[in-house]
């Protein structure tokens, strides 16, 4: 099985933020260019997805974030500002951004606003003059923190060992390191430019503009230009050996820290290697690779977890080159189609996700004449009794303390083989390069994929679905169900 993910606890349910939505509370009077009054809102603090209702926030979408961070990995201190560009979707008189760090100015469109913090998790803006629906605006929040000493809604998921700070994490991440839209609903593009001391590095998403001498410091700019959930935003900041190369025409940037031993290093390194050719095969299974760069980052931090970020995966220390170890690498590469490119909404519907990417690993071990996909489906099937656990899991609503839970992943896979053996595997192909298509640089939900899947074969699969997603029994086993 995958190393096992980041398991978050939930935070406490905002039943006023749910119900009313994106420009939900605290109505006030503002008046617009023509001089009629109209009301003006706060923009509501949740997001608005049930398993983490601090999450995200309502009354706008961010188009375009840029961070500038100054973090010292030796005392675990940072200091910096992020500049958000939206658009409002509601009139506001007030709104939210998710910040766990502290405070130190706000500024829209250029004048100082008014700001609080509600609670750890939040930050509350009040702009000099209320924003109005459609029009676009300009957010600067300035802060500092030790982003591995805070606690927000729960949850601590920087890691911090002294001479190496690493953001990544999720389904949270953004509000440790920079002024967030922390939900994956609302995506947008990014340049990040990290000031490390001199002598290291700091790596991130996209591609690298440049690394350069600032004083004691070094500053590396980076630049992400399809749009990312925040919690897929990263940074890995103390000594890595980076190397730098291209593929297929893209850039490739690998990075493994220096707190590793040397074996361990090369090993590491020798695995990054691999990121290629796994993705110019995932290329050839689902189409052109989404993003403009690629590569992989191994920290000396004991995660327990790999996480798909975007353009640039982040590993533990996990081995060298072993058939289980790249097969990990397949799987955090098939993240950059399901789960990057084409992100989900709610959470709820992650099986898409992490099925795609574990049905990734069995359809690579199938091309290197291993087992098939459908032997692995019937082993997985045939292993597990009608009374087991397994099977007792909703997966097309886990809940958000289960959501990453094994049966996710492997009955997300067994979905989609059973899938294949229904509509055959030219549909099938179809179907999931359909997917990937449509939904670029975009999202995709549970009921948006079932209905594709019944547009390209012609064929009624509703129950198919409810057997092997909505259900808590073990399917049928059945044609009908893909399993001949």
């Amino acid at each position: 099985m995958p190393v096992p993910r980041l398991l978050v606890a939930v935070g406490t349910t905002l039943a006023t933020a749910l119900v009313l939505g994106p420009a939900a509370i605290g109505a006030t009077s503002a008046t617009g260019a023509t001089g009629a009054a109209h009301a003006a809102v706060t923009g509501s603090d949740s997001g608005g997805d049930p398993y983490f209702p601090l999450d995200g926030n309502g009354g706008y979408q961010v188009e375009h974030y840029t961070i500038r961070d100054d973090y010292r990995p030796g005392s675990d201190r940072l200091t910096g500002s992020t500049v958000l560009e939206a658009r409002a979707t509601a009139d506001l008189s007030a709104f939210h951004l998710d910040l766990a760090l502290t405070a130190d100015s706000v500024r829209v469109d250029g004048v100082a606003a008014r700001f609080s913090k509600p609670n750890r998790h939040e930050l509350r803006v009040v702009p000099a003059t209320a924003v109005t629906a459609g029009d676009p605006f300009r957010v600067v929040v300035r802060y500092h923190g030790r982003p591995a000493s805070v606690v927000a809604a729960g949850q601590s998921p920087f890691s911090w060992t002294r001479g190496e700070g690493v953001a990544v994490g999720q389904p949270q991440m953004g509000p440790w390191w920079f002024a967030a839209n922390e939900t994956p609903a609302d995506k947008a593009t990014y340049d990040i430019v990290l000031r490390v001391p001199r002598g290291q590095e700091a790596l991130s998403n996209g591609e690298l503009v440049s690394r350069e001498p600032v004083g004691d410091w070094t500053r590396w700019t980076w630049r992400m230009s399809q749009p990312m959930a925040t919690y897929l935003a990263f940074f890995a900041a103390g000594q890595f050996r980076v190397e730098q190369t291209t593929a297929a025409g893209r850039p490739v940037v690998y990075g493994v820290s220096e707190k590793l031993g040397g074996t361990a290093r090369a090993e590491a390194m020798a695995l990054m290697r691999r990121t290629p050719g796994v993705v110019s095969w995932l290329e050839s299974e689902f189409g052109p690779y989404p993003f403009t760069s690629t590569g992989g980052v191994v920290v000396g931090a004991p995660l327990g977890y790999l996480l798909e970020t975007q353009s640039r995966p982040v590993y533990p220390y996990i081995g060298g080159t072993t058939a289980r170890n790249v097969s990990l690498v397949v799987h955090e590469q098939a993240h950059q189609w399901f789960g990057d490119d084409v992100a989900v909404t709610r959470w709820r519907d992650i099986w898409l996700n992490e099925g795609f990417a574990t049905y990734a690993e069995w359809a690579w071990s199938e091309h290197l004449g291993s087992r098939t996909v459908s032997e692995r489906l019937r082993l997985a099937y045939d292993g597990r009794p009608r009374n087991a656990p397994f099977w007792g899991l909703k997966v097309s609503d886990p809940g958000p303390a289960r959501m990453f839970d094994d049966v996710i992943y492997q009955r997300g896979a067994m979905t989609l083989a059973a899938l294949r053996q229904r509509v055959g595997d030219a549909t099938f192909d179809a179907v999931a390069r359909a997917w990937v298509t449509r939904n670029a640089r975009g999202h995709g939900t549970d009921a948006e994929f079932r209905a594709l899947a019944e547009e390209l074969s012609g064929e009624e699969l509703s129950a198919f679905f409810a057997e092997w997603l909505d259900d808590t029994d073990r399917p049928a086993d059945t044609e009908e169900n893909g399993l001949p």
